[in-house]
């Protein structure tokens, strides 16, 4: 394996849910930078002994990555390891962005996101047709990092689309009171608490009660939401997907006759 920064997705907390290739790339790393108040010490278990392992929580990137740098460049196989998918809310691309700089090569590895972590444990499918057909992801507004003005949550909610709310348990009644203002009250709201965790908390509320069960639960972070009308259980059966009805003809079953690509 040559010498790379390999920037890889935990997944939420569960070491089970590490990619294959994420896993066999931790076995053989010499250093591994993580995100130790965001990933589990579990996800480490198997790491060579002499791994170099270097939290990150306290530090900022003008100190994580020159050492980065530092040890790439003494020929080491670098990890840097930071919780769920690297796609979504993970700040790695200023820091991809001074790897090449100094040219140094790196790797992205996927993970498992927080929201289909959250989705497979409540046994929920997020797209149903005829119901909902969209999944938004996205965040509240944060003094740290802003969001643009044309994706402010009021204005995303009025899809009524599935929509996975990350970074929200601080703000949480200023984004019942967004999603309210075109969501029912009634829409079922999962409220994801450390997915993945050994103290995992997942409860299932109408949105009116969304801010009630956050706070009595104490849930100040780690804790994304799934609003979405998907998650009424099963009550509206008549829903069903075109893909496997026997109805529907398509380029591997054609029906009737009848052929649609």
């Amino acid at each position: 394996m040559k010498s790379i920064v390999y920037f890889i997705g935990a997944g939420p907390g569960d070491p089970d849910l590490l990619t294959i290739k994420a896993y066999k790339i931790l076995q053989q790393a010499d250093v591994i930078f993580y995100a130790d108040s965001l990933v589990p010490k579990q996800i480490l278990k198997d790491v060579k002994s002499n791994a170099q392992l270097i939290t990150t929580s306290n530090q900022t990137l003008e100190k994580i990555v020159p050492l980065m740098i530092e040890k790439a460049r003494e020929g080491l196989i670098v990890v840097r390891l930071q919780s769920g998918d690297l796609s979504l809310y993970s700040a790695i691309d200023e820091q991809m962005r001074q790897l090449a700089e100094a040219n140094i090569s790196f790797e992205l590895i996927p993970g498992i996101s927080a929201y289909q972590a959250a989705a497979a444990k409540i046994s929920s499918e997020l797209t149903i047709p005829e119901l909902v057909q969209t999944i938004i992801l996205t965040r509240v507004s944060g003094s740290a990092s802003p969001v643009p003005k044309k994706e402010e949550l009021k204005s995303l909610a009025a899809h009524q689309a599935s929509l996975c709310l990350y970074l929200a348990a601080r703000h949480v009644r200023k984004a019942q009171q967004d999603l309210l203002e075109h969501y029912p009250a009634d829409t079922p709201v999962a409220v994801c608490y450390r997915v993945g965790w050994k103290d995992e908390k997942i409860l299932i509320v109408p949105l009116k009660l969304m801010a009630i069960a956050t706070e009595e639960n104490n849930l100040i972070r780690t804790t994304m939401y799934i609003i979405s009308p998907a998650l009424k259980k099963f009550s509206n059966n008549e829903f069903r997907s075109q893909l496997y009805h026997p109805e529907h003809s398509h380029l591997f079953r054609p029906t009737r006759g009848k052929l649609e690509v």
